[in-house]
């Protein structure tokens, strides 16, 4: 069984997927990109910023679904210049604290439209 999470709290996907899926006792977030719910539109300044957008925009995610960035247990950043790794890192390590989840990154030739970074998480709902 899964169940479709959907929130006007995050950006709506921009093609035929969800933002996220629970399923088996977890939520699979789609990637998230740096857009501002508001305003449909990518945040302004660097990578600093568009990270923090991303994280904002899965924290929104993971609450629709019932759960919270403490549940996280695998997180995926993707990179357009793996340059930016230090200054994302600088940023991620502020959303978790304490007991952070497992993660990889990747350096990508694109994203989709445009941006520098792209983030996905994998969360336990309870």
């Amino acid at each position: 069984m899964k169940k479709i999470i959907k929130t006007d709290k995050a950006p709506g996907a921009v093609g035929p997927y969800s933002q996220a899926v629970v399923s088996g006792g977890f939520v699979f977030t789609s990637g998230q990109l740096p857009m501002d719910p508001g305003t449909g539109k990518f945040v302004e300044g660097g990578v600093k910023e568009e990270t923090r957008q991303c994280l904002e925009n899965v924290r929104a995610i993971l609450e629709a679904a019932g759960t919270s960035l403490d549940k996280v247990v695998k997180a995926t950043v993707f990179l357009t210049d793996i340059k930016d790794f230090a200054a994302v890192n600088e940023v991620y390590a502020s959303f978790f604290r304490e007991g952070p989840p497992a993660r990889s990154a990747f350096q990508v030739a694109a994203l989709p439209l445009g941006a520098r970074v792209e983030i996905e998480m994998i969360a336990a709902v309870e």
